[in-house]
């Protein structure tokens, strides 16, 4: 009879996923145009087809992920917007039920996210979640976006991962392949990352609808591991 008592590793994407990205939307997509057309003398129409410009060109790469990259292309402090609306960064629903759920039954939990440093570290900071994990890396510190297998590669080099058995929760299919590709089997993705956005239906991937629908998919597993 297989070991069933090893529990495996249960890793997270951050925004859109532990966290709701309605407050990512509200800062580059409405705060940062008004931000950039005050700074810029032109009109929030202008405005708005100039980041977008500058979004197309640099979506899926790191210069996407950092705020020290947008600050120095627009001329505006990026993480000093960030701070000045922290009061909307808010975690999704059931995400401390989950998390209590997996610390509670001897799981490994991690975070890997597209984030930058700072904008993780300030996350972290606000919503008090860090204790939850075991490990909480940044594609900024990896050199490669979650989009692209080197990430994966140089993660499980750092902190090897038994990627047949490990779960990895995300709200981006782009990045779930690319994970996908490096050899996680156990691929999830999230039906609403937005609590003001559209709710996803179709996908390659199982989609939660709740957080917490991921504890009935683990226990599930864990009853098949023990009559394997």
């Amino acid at each position: 009879m297989s070991n069933y008592s090893e529990k495996p590793t249960i890793i997270f994407d951050m925004d859109g996923t532990l966290l709701d990205l309605a407050y990512d939307d509200f800062i580059w997509n409405h705060q940062l145009p008004i931000r950039y057309a005050a700074t810029h003398g032109c009109t929030l129409e202008q405005s708005t087809q100039a980041l977008f410009q500058f979004y197309q060109q640099h979506n899926h790469t790191l210069n996407w992920y950092s705020t020290r990259f947008w600050s120095s292309k627009v001329g505006v402090d990026t993480l000093a917007l960030q701070h000045e609306f922290k009061h909307k960064v808010a975690l999704r629903s059931g995400c401390i039920a989950l998390l209590d759920y997996l610390k509670a039954n001897g799981y490994a939990c991690w975070i890997a996210t597209n984030a930058d440093c700072e904008g993780l570290k300030f996350k972290l900071e606000h919503t008090q979640i860090a204790d939850y994990f075991d490990v909480i890396i940044s594609s900024e510190s990896m050199g490669y976006a979650k989009e692209s297998i080197e990430f994966w590669q140089k993660l499980h080099a750092l902190h090897p991962l038994q990627e047949k058995s490990a779960y990895f929760i995300d709200d981006t299919e782009k990045v779930l392949k690319g994970a996908e590709k490096f050899g996680i089997q156990n691929l999830i993705t999230i039906a609403q990352p937005s609590s003001k956005g559209n709710i996803r239906t179709e996908s390659p991937y199982p989609i939660l609808q709740d957080l917490t629908d991921l504890i009935v998919m683990l226990e599930q597993a864990e009853d098949l591991k023990k009559y394997a």
